[in-house]
């Protein structure tokens, strides 16, 4: 998979991308991730990438120039299946559109600032809008890194057990089950009996069980 990123702060994606997962992919070969500035397509001597809002009002608007030149020039290279936007009023992004994502080739990630684009960006390119939740960014860089990752680490290869992906939570609408480790015991706290007994069958049963009772009480809007 690739995934190209515009950004007017590039830099805000580096670590996110160059460590632990998303690092290991990349590294493998299996991920290309590639963060494009958008300053350089600014206009004027200053690069501005962004004016006042047309009927006045608080907060600039990114140019619809610069961005156009700039998508122009990466489609001009490669398709791409979805051209995407990063703002709080697009689709809140979940696990089934994640897995939709792992399945694509190419993916352009347009990242908003100030009070966001020009709606006729949107209009012209932008193919999907998503949201990581209902609040407000001081920018789509940190929501592209979020997406970025929960599509990187679904690729095949990318982590070591790929089962361990496919039972995560919000995998099947159900938030996972708890889970320990060693020690068995800590602080008078033990972990419970079936886990520790090797009955394959009963433990899954508990999982499923523990899973099911976890998201009734905790996200009954996923049941």
């Amino acid at each position: 998979m690739r995934v190209d990123i515009i950004s007017t702060v590039p830099e805000l994606l580096t670590s996110p991308l160059s460590h632990s997962i998303m690092q290991r992919a990349q590294d493998k070969g299996l991920l290309t991730v590639e963060v494009h500035d958008l300053r350089p397509y600014g206009l004027g001597k200053h690069n501005s990438v962004d004016d006042y809002q047309f009927g006045g009002g608080a907060g600039m608007v990114m140019r619809c120039e610069p961005l156009a030149a700039l998508i122009d020039e990466l489609r001009a290279e490669r398709s791409y299946d979805e051209i995407v936007y990063l703002t709080p009023d697009g689709e809140r992004y979940a696990q089934r559109r994640a897995n939709r994502l792992s399945l694509l080739d190419n993916l352009l990630l347009i990242c908003g600032h100030y009070k966001g684009i020009d709606e006729r960006i949107r209009e012209e390119y932008v193919t999907l809008e998503l949201s990581i939740g209902d609040y407000v960014l001081s920018g789509g860089e940190l929501a592209a890194a979020v997406v970025v990752d929960s599509i990187g680490r679904l690729l095949p290869g990318v982590i070591g057990d790929e089962t361990s992906a496919l039972t995560d939570t919000f995998q099947d609408d159900l938030l996972a089950p708890p889970v320990y480790t060693r020690p068995a015991e800590w602080r008078g706290r033990a972990v419970p009996e079936v886990l520790r007994g090797g009955d394959a069958a009963a433990i899954e049963r508990w999982r499923e069980e523990q899973a099911e009772a976890r998201t009734a009480a905790r996200r009954p809007d996923l049941s």
